[in-house]
């Protein structure tokens, strides 16, 4: 999808590697060791990445680490657009004629910034008719690469509008707070 606007397949790889995990930070070897490219490559891309303040290097001992730089202009866009390719929406995609008829699934950017919610938190909404055994079925291969449990909530669009109407403090919270739309339009989820 990404390949023909970030047109480096290395530098894509390394946003993707770097926003797939965003509050760490990686040195130069361990980066090319998971990307699987080029010393060259990785250090040439790396190094514009830097150049652009999207990537921060830090020096600790003798090793340059990397990390995202939060506060880069359009950290917020790219967290979203990497999101999109990530490994849960990927499964997600792949598996869409197994897994019913969503009419919106969106997550939480805690999700994506891959920050610890509380107990009465949801990291993702499927509305729809929902095939719950294959959505398990991601969540739990999803949880391995996650590091921890993803809270999630499946239901209707008949009890979510319901809900919706009668002001769930629930439903509310999570439409309130910052998300990522991986099928159907914000716009039409807050109607």
């Amino acid at each position: 999808m990404l390949q023909y606007i970030i047109t480096s397949k290395t530098r894509r790889k390394i946003l993707e590697f770097f926003f797939q995990r965003p509050e760490r930070s990686f040195y130069l070897r361990k980066i090319v060791r998971e990307i699987n490219e080029e010393v060259n490559a990785v250090k040439r891309e790396v190094d514009i990445l830097s150049k652009e303040k999207l990537l921060l290097k830090e020096r600790r001992l003798n090793k340059v680490y990397f990390s995202l730089n939060k506060n880069y202009l359009f950290y917020d866009e790219f967290l979203r657009m990497f999101a999109k390719t990530g490994f849960f929406a990927n499964s997600i995609y792949k598996s869409l004629p197994k897994l019913g008829k969503i009419k919106f699934l969106a997550i939480s950017t805690k999700f994506a910034k891959n920050i610890p919610i509380k107990e009465d938190e949801v990291y993702a909404l499927f509305v729809g008719i929902i095939v719950i055994p294959e959505v398990e079925g991601i969540i739990t291969e999803a949880e391995k690469n996650f590091g921890r449990s993803i809270n999630y909530t499946v239901m209707t669009e008949e009890e979510f509008i319901f809900r919706k109407k009668n002001n769930d403090p629930f439903i509310w919270r999570f439409l309130k707070e910052p998300k990522i739309m991986l099928i159907g339009t914000e716009e039409e989820l807050l109607k």
